[in-house]
């Protein structure tokens, strides 16, 4: 803003004293001081304000001013409380040094002044700033040399002190501002990523405001260019129902560090700008997997419909190179098979019923999300895996180094544990209550023979973290060949029935009188029936043991000495 334009905001109170050949200086920013130096805080194209606590005598104007017009201010306020006039010495020196010289009236704040000119100057850096994001974006969508969003969060932060981030739907940083070196919390990035899947659900508009780690976050939703928003009026059924779950688990989202609650409607137009350039590059990456996508979907076909090992194995050799480049022997392989089912019945949506709505695109899309290697990040992110979908299921071709042939292959690869462990709290935001995630993870094969295994393995596993409670749950190949195998496939009503009759007058005991018999039945079981060991870890008598061991066995008509009772009560409390 120019110097002038403060002569014509009568609530500012100014009177100018001299230096009116100089009023078109162009003003940056504000600074108020009463030091007699300055200097180390200035940087040039300032408003100084000043109450005039450094002038003792006429000899303190001249040295002062002399600072100011060194450090390049635009010019100075001063104000008139403390002497109840402005310096005749102070006017001299202003004018000897042709620096503008304001006199603040005492019944305006200096808080005024700055909030006026921080507000006006920051308007000014937005426009700037719009301009030059536009450039970037035509930049962007003719090709990959505007250099990506990166380069738009260092815009943000140079131009508008403003630090922001790009997270995927599970807090993922897509990108981050290379300048200054600004980290997001792991942490932090889970919470904000939950907290604005949790919002979007619910159809509140952006930005959301957030605070996580002592700090205010405010977050921007960044969808994708084919994005159809709902009609208004659908609320949250039907088919608007399903256009928000399939849109909110994929889009990213732009985090920034600050409060937007009283940004000016300029500010949040640039940030709004700001999203649809980064959703350029979102765009460019989807449109990317759809090679690796179309290879998954060949290498399923053959594989279901019984192809000769042979054509299988050359189609790997094809899609090798794309998915793990530079492997010098050929690759083992793991299948990962995941589900996503809506309960419509929950939001009394018309429509497909509980479950049948397609839910393998979004299944497809959270599985590309999952496996995105953790170690990588920015553009140079690997994003290498291979999904395909079909039948409402998600199935991902993983590629892995080859293992050495002393190697069993047991630890090779991804382990269903640790897939979603940190993921699972954004997406379990994002599917709400009325949707589940489940993942089943395969043993690692090394030929194509072993594909058609690995799929049915990965199935298998699937459904039996589809038997487990929680909206997001996995299992792996390991848990195949142990008793929770058969623990899915017990109808609910004899399961409920199995675990009523041992454990509920356990529980019914526990809950009158806070004996802890199934916390003490579960220790006892998991030390096998040793009671030292068992005691210790309750930090418990051995008596005491023995005492609720026994009332335990009383109140069952059970004897935990034998091997069916224990297997029994095993089973009822995996069950429960």
């Amino acid at each position: 803003m120019r110097l002038r334009a403060l002569l014509d905001t009568d609530a500012l109170g100014l009177r100018l004293l001299g230096g009116e050949d100089e009023l078109d200086r162009t003003v940056r920013g504000v600074m108020t001081t009463d030091l007699k130096d300055p200097s180390r805080y200035l940087s040039g194209g300032e408003l100084v304000l000043t109450g005039l606590a450094w002038h003792r005598d006429a000899t303190d104007s001249e040295p002062f001013v002399r600072i100011l017009a060194q450090a390049g201010v635009a010019a100075l306020a001063s104000g008139t409380a403390e002497l109840g006039y402005v310096p005749e010495d102070l006017v001299l020196a202003c004018t000897q040094h042709r620096l503008p010289l304001f006199a603040v009236d005492e019944s305006v704040a200096f808080a005024t002044i700055t909030e006026h000119v921080v507000r006006q100057v920051s308007g000014e850096r937005a426009g700037d700033l719009a301009a030059v994001v536009d450039r970037h974006r035509r930049m962007m969508t003719s090709g990959p040399a505007g250099g990506g969003p990166d380069v738009v969060l260092d815009l943000l932060g140079n131009d508008l002190d403003l630090r922001a981030w790009v997270l995927s739907p599970t807090g993922r940083p897509v990108a981050s501002p290379k300048a200054g070196g600004a980290v997001l919390p792991a942490d932090v990035a889970t919470k904000l990523a939950a907290e604005h899947l949790a919002a979007a659900r619910t159809g509140r508009r952006g930005p959301h405001r957030v605070t996580a780690g002592g700090a205010t976050y405010s977050l921007f939703p960044v969808r994708g260019t084919g994005h159809r928003p709902a009609a208004a009026g659908t609320g949250r059924s039907g088919a608007a129902v399903r256009d928000v779950r399939e849109t909110v688990l994929s889009d990213w989202l732009l985090a920034v560090e600050a409060d937007a609650g009283d940004w000016a409607d300029e500010r949040l137009d640039l940030l709004h700008g700001v999203t649809q350039l980064i959703a350029v590059e979102r765009d460019r990456r989807e449109a990317a997997r759809t090679v690796r996508r179309r290879l998954a979907q060949e290498v399923l076909e053959l594989v279901q419909t019984g192809a000769a090992p042979a054509e299988i194995a050359a189609r790997l050799r094809v899609a090798a190179p794309v998915l793990l480049p530079g492997l010098g022997a050929a690759p083992h392989w793991q299948v990962v098979v995941a589900r996503v089912e809506w309960d419509d019945t929950r939001q009394g949506a018309a429509g497909p019923s509980a479950g049948e709505a397609d839910g393998g695109p979004v299944a497809q899309a959270l599985l590309e999300e999952i496996l995105v290697d953790p170690r990588s990040s920015g553009t140079e992110q690997s994003d290498r895996i291979a999904v395909a979908h079909a039948g409402g299921e998600a199935i991902a071709l993983v590629p892995l180094p080859a293992v050495t042939a002393e190697h069993d292959g047991t630890e090779t690869g991804i382990l269903a544990d640790a897939l979603l462990e940190a993921v699972r709290t954004p997406l379990t935001a994002g599917l709400d209550d009325d949707g589940r995630l489940t993942i089943g993870v395969s043993a690692a094969v090394h030929s194509p023979e072993g594909l058609r295994g690995a799929l049915e393995e990965a199935r298998h596993a699937r459904r039996v973290a589809a038997a487990r409670p929680g909206r997001v749950c996995a299992a792996g190949h390991q848990e195949l060949a142990s008793h929770v195998l058969l623990l899915p496939f017990v109808p609910d009503d004899v399961r409920r029935a199995f675990t009523a009759r041992l454990l509920d007058p356990l529980r019914d005991y526990d809950r009158r009188h806070r004996a802890e018999l199934i916390p003490t039945l579960e220790a006892f079981l998991d030390c096998d029936g040793s009671w030292t060991r068992c005691a210790a870890r309750l930090h418990l008598h051995v008596n005491t043991l023995r005492y609720r061991v026994g009332r335990i066995e009383q109140l069952t008509s059970r004897d935990l000495s034998r091997l069916e009772d224990k297997l029994d009560f095993f089973l009822a409390l995996r069950m429960s």
